[in-house]
């Protein structure tokens, strides 16, 4: 089991999945053992119970969603950056979700 389970969640999951692989591969490179997975939006609830993530991460177009989540989670939950987002800056990302289990 990783040390850190970081959740991804955008409006169907299929764009945060290459955000995801990005993600992997700088944990690799920086030595975190981190178990990082996309889902949608409205699988949260079922992922949540499922995997039990430290933090929750959606993307900039579901993040009317944020405080909804807030409220109802006791994990970190936060909306990744839109430039980061859009670039697919999977270090950025990776280093903004350890900030958010780690602080």
């Amino acid at each position: 089991m990783a040390k850190y389970t970081i959740m991804l969640a955008c409006a169907a999951g299929m764009s945060t999945s290459l955000l995801v692989t990005k993600m992997q591969k700088s944990a690799e490179d920086q030595k975190i053992d981190a178990e990082i997975f996309a889902t949608s939006a409205t699988d949260v609830d079922e992922k949540i119970s499922e995997k039990n993530p430290d933090v929750l991460l959606i993307g900039p177009q579901v993040r009317y969603l944020l405080s909804d989540f807030k409220k109802k989670l006791n994990i970190p939950v936060d909306v990744i950056d839109m430039r980061d987002y859009g670039q697919m800056n999977g270090t950025n990302v990776l280093k903004f979700a350890m900030n958010k289990v780690t602080a």
